[in-house]
């Protein structure tokens, strides 16, 4: 069987690995002409992913993966094709359809009858039948479920460890109609391997949902519970502060109760998911104003986190500060959305001289990002923790690296109760 998988990112690449190391003949689709030579060349284009260096030279030159920019041909090649195409959106939060459309039509115009199709882009509810299976069925003038067969299985993986993951969660499968989620089935069930997990209530696997909307919600649902507990998390914390009650030592607590779940606090959300599915979900169903009302206090983390260096420090107009972390979680090199800019920019629009450190980024990818990298910690009074690296704890306390160090916000609590640095104030989120 011929696999084209569309879209050789952080998702895609190790997916057409995995496939390839199943025994399929695997084509890799991307619209980057680097990437595509890099993969043919048996070269990770990007850092960081867990065993893909090896797996990626392996089956490339056992010539069972190959690259190409052509969509239509690789299609027409294949049986199935999967896409992992970004879904972004705008400034409005509306998603931008104009990528996954682009590949969509291409698909269409390379389709051959029998084929299976399946989009694990996260994406709103309805949109792999009303937008995908439609545009498909107009172009190619063939019939879902009949001729051609589409279904929905978001990805439920973390970059850095999608191979892991793949074994670990099961496999969510929706069709747009039940002859399609039976092919979805047979796919699935062949390309992947699955681990014992008793936890569940039925076995690891394939798990065939009622209709593509159903596996749709099924990603929107575990994404946005996520950012909702956090914002939950963050208002508890918010409180806590006013009482002057440790919040970490509440939520240690109360989660020793089997049925309580309390995420942590943090300065902010970041990464591809938790701060973009619940708009997904928002444009669904905008009246959730449970959702909305989660995604303004998330957001909204920064600046309330300056206003408490501010409570403790007073104006910072001209003092130099340290943030800690740029990407958006730590061991991986990723910026999306993180809240690192937003941080910087009303650290900036207070006069204060902000320097970033990240232990992932080099000097010159920080300046590429309009973040200043370090240049001198000699007058540096106060640190932000911006995500939970312990490495920093050991930075932080290097009292010869940073001898004018005065205070630290601790962002992330990463500091326990009985660690101290000297002569610095730590103020803990």
């Amino acid at each position: 069987m011929t696999v084209t998988v569309i879209g050789l990112g952080k998702i895609g690449l190790p997916l057409a690995v995995q496939f390839a190391r199943k025994g399929e003949q695997v084509l890799g689709v991307d619209i980057n002409p680097q990437t595509v030579n890099l993969v043919n060349a048996g070269s990770e284009p990007f850092p960081g992913e867990s065993l893909l260096k090896e797996y990626l030279k392996a089956e490339v030159s056992h010539g069972k993966l190959r690259a190409s920019t052509i969509t239509i041909d690789c299609v027409s090649k294949s049986e199935v094709v999967v896409v992992a195409v970004p879904l972004y959106v705008d400034v409005e939060g509306n998603p931008d359809f104009s990528a996954l459309d682009s590949a969509t039509q291409e698909i269409a115009q390379g389709l051959k009858k029998g084929t299976l199709i399946s989009y694990e882009t996260t994406l709103p509810v309805g949109v792999t039948r009303k937008r995908f299976a439609r545009m498909i069925e107009e172009i190619s003038q063939l019939k879902t479920g009949i001729d051609f067969h589409v279904v929905f299985s978001p990805e439920r993986v973390l970059t850095g460890r999608v191979f892991e993951d793949l074994r670990k969660y099961p496999k969510i499968l929706g069709g747009v109609t039940s002859e399609c989620a039976q092919k979805g089935f047979e796919f699935y069930k062949r390309v992947l391997d699955f681990d014992l997990r008793v936890d569940l209530h039925k076995s690891n696997g394939v798990w065939i949902m009622e209709s593509a909307e159903s596996a749709e919600l099924v990603k929107l649902a575990e994404t946005t519970y996520r950012d909702v507990n956090i914002a939950l998390a963050n208002q508890f914390a918010k409180y806590a502060s006013k009482i002057s009650v440790d919040i970490n030592e509440v939520i240690h607590a109360s989660n020793s109760q089997i049925y309580s779940h309390i995420h942590r606090p943090g300065i902010s959300v970041g990464g591809h998911c938790i701060p973009i599915y619940p708009q997904f979900y928002l444009w669904n169903d905008p009246n959730a104003s449970l959702v909305r009302e989660a995604r303004n206090i998330n957001s909204s983390m920064p600046a309330y986190c300056v206003s408490k260096i501010q409570e403790q420090i007073g104006e910072l107009k001209d003092k130099s500060l340290l943030i800690l972390g740029a990407t958006y979680r730590p061991g991986v090199k990723e910026t999306a959305f993180s809240g690192i800019f937003q941080l910087y920019e009303i650290l900036l629009s207070l006069g204060a001289e902000v320097q970033v450190h990240d232990f992932l980024l080099t000097d010159s990818e920080l300046e590429a990002l309009n973040l200043f990298p370090i240049n001198s910690l000699e007058e540096v009074e106060i640190a932000i923790i911006h995500h939970d690296d312990v490495r920093y704890i050991e930075f932080l306390k290097n009292r010869e690296l940073l001898p004018s160090l005065k205070y630290i916000f601790d962002g992330r609590n990463i500091f326990t109760s009985g660690e101290n640095v000297q002569g610095v104030t730590i103020i803990s989120l």
